[in-house]
């Protein structure tokens, strides 16, 4: 694989991050599409960040926006990726009610920019689009690729249309598109605003009495929580395949955010019921009550499984957010 090319967009994320680690540690060459901006963005790349001065130098950072369709055509030409990992989005579905219209054009209209690039060009190129759990919806757990989308807000509806849209230039043009519908994953990479580092890194700041509260939304929420670098091995999975297709990756397995507060607190000694208190601005507009993945046909196609359970996943980000405050208050890296 020493000779092969690949285009991350939403390098800077948690899974931008562990697939061009994934992908240089395969003897990939690497390019990302980075959004301008006046502050760096990239410090989930610092351990695998290369010298572009170097000889060995394969990992390659490139201004962009998914809104911008002529940069989008004009990198595809450039770096001439064998295969292109779609993963930048406005992620976050409690916002995307705050900001739906700039939610649906990056996650959208992105994704249709990408694909008419990539049919302009003429060139074979393997392209995984980054679907989501949140299509499911309402709809009954468990879920699996023929569960019928029930999307609860303008995140999920835009992946509905990507992801349909990606099926439908499959079928229509003959690319090869494969869409991986990944339940919820999570490292000690995930954006803070998210609930699982949300809920690690106040257990870590309160037990060093940084915080005395954590205020959360719905606690019955249920997930199918897994391993972030577990996920990004599915993806590369699927473009490895013979045949293009759609595939559920999660762990099978659901839980609380009541439970995730149990781990989370009970790994460092506390009970989170005497620091959670609810707050309605965190509560969505519609609500997804239960999200749990059938992943059999990846088990079956792939030959892919999870190896971070649960459990483990939550005391690994609790670790991790534990060690940052230990060397902030030691005076060995800028505090929180």
């Amino acid at each position: 694989m020493a000779d092969k090319k690949a285009l991350i967009t939403g390098i800077t994320g948690q899974d931008g991050s562990y697939l061009a680690e994934l992908l240089l540690g395969k003897g990939y060459e690497v390019s990302g599409i980075v959004r301008r901006s006046s502050s760096f963005n990239t410090e989930r790349l610092q351990s695998h960040y290369q010298d572009p001065h170097a000889s060995s130098y394969r990992l390659r950072l490139i201004y962009g926006d998914l809104d911008d369709g002529a940069a989008i055509a004009r990198t595809i030409r450039d770096v001439a990726p064998d295969e292109i990992y779609n993963l930048g989005a406005q992620s976050h579905v409690r916002v995307s009610f705050d900001v739906p219209e700039y939610t649906v054009a990056s996650v959208a209209m992105g994704t249709l920019r990408l694909l008419e690039a990539i049919r302009d060009t003429g060139k074979s190129v393997r392209f995984y689009q980054a679907s989501s759990s949140e299509m499911f919806g309402s709809a009954s757990p468990p879920q699996s690729e023929t569960t019928p989308f029930q999307p609860q807000s303008p995140y999920a509806c835009a992946k509905v249309f990507a992801h349909q849209l990606c099926q439908n230039y499959r079928a229509a043009y003959g690319l090869f598109i494969s869409c991986g519908i990944l339940f919820n994953h999570e490292s000690p990479r995930r954006g803070i605003p998210f609930v699982t580092r949300k809920v690690t890194r106040a257990a870590a700041r309160i037990k060093h009495g940084l915080d005395r509260k954590l205020y959360l939304g719905n606690l019955d929420a249920r997930r199918d929580w897994g391993f972030a670098g577990d996920y990004v091995d599915a993806m590369w999975r699927m473009l490895q395949a013979d045949r293009p297709d759609d595939f559920v990756i999660a762990t099978g397995e659901s839980h609380s955010v009541r439970e995730l507060l149990d781990a989370a607190f009970e790994a460092l000694g506390l009970d989170w019921r005497e620091y959670v208190e609810l707050d309605p601005r965190y509560l969505r507009p519609t609500e997804v009550d239960h999200l749990e993945g059938d992943a059999t046909k990846a088990r079956r196609v792939l030959g892919w499984e999870p190896r971070v359970r649960f459990r483990d996943l939550i005391r690994m980000m609790v670790q991790a957010d534990e060690e940052d405050i230990r060397l902030s208050l030691a005076g060995r890296a800028p505090p929180a």
